[in-house]
């Protein structure tokens, strides 16, 4: 008995059916889920206030994957007595050193020019109900990368946490 072929178009692509098998073509393989998507971005929002907390005190994201972080100073206090940032410091950073620092360097919105090679990402100093937006790709090698605020003595308080590199 003669084998016969099927032909039939079924959502846009062919599939040709011998002795009851069926064989996808080129066009139908390459349609198929297995392609690799671009990671999603990493979405996060902060926010601070006149207790001198973040909202939250650890982040998580993948190697390499965009991230974008909303800061928000929800205080009501003076920008100049109770004002926030966000400032992502590069891993093995002397969190110390910078924090120490940055007491001095109020014209460049407390992070410190001479130590601007420690850090990843940083927000501008925020008054009452001010918002900044800071993209970045975030770090390759996997581990704990300190954020922070730069305000005079916020650190010391608690004013911390960690972006997680997976």
């Amino acid at each position: 008995m003669k084998k016969q072929i099927l032909v039939s178009l079924l959502a846009g692509s062919v599939i040709l059916a011998g002795c009851g098998k069926k064989q996808e073509t080129a066009a139908a393989a390459e349609s198929s889920p297995s392609v690799a998507s671009a990671p999603v971005a990493a979405i996060f929002e902060v926010t601070a206030n006149d207790t001198m907390k973040f909202n939250v005190t650890r982040l998580e994201v993948k190697a390499g994957q965009d991230v974008k972080v909303t800061m928000t100073n929800m205080g009501t206090l003076p920008k100049a007595a109770m004002g926030h940032n966000w400032v992502l410091l590069k891993k093995g950073a002397d969190v110390k050193a910078f924090t120490d620092a940055a007491v001095m360097a109020a014209a460049t919105d407390y992070v410190p020019a001479a130590l601007a090679d420690q850090v990843i990402a940083h927000t501008k100093l925020l008054g009452p109900k001010q918002s900044e937006e800071v993209s970045f790709k975030a770090p390759t090698e996997p581990g704990e990368y300190v954020f922070l605020c730069s305000f005079p003595a916020h650190y010391l308080t608690g004013m911390k946490g960690v972006l997680v590199v997976q």
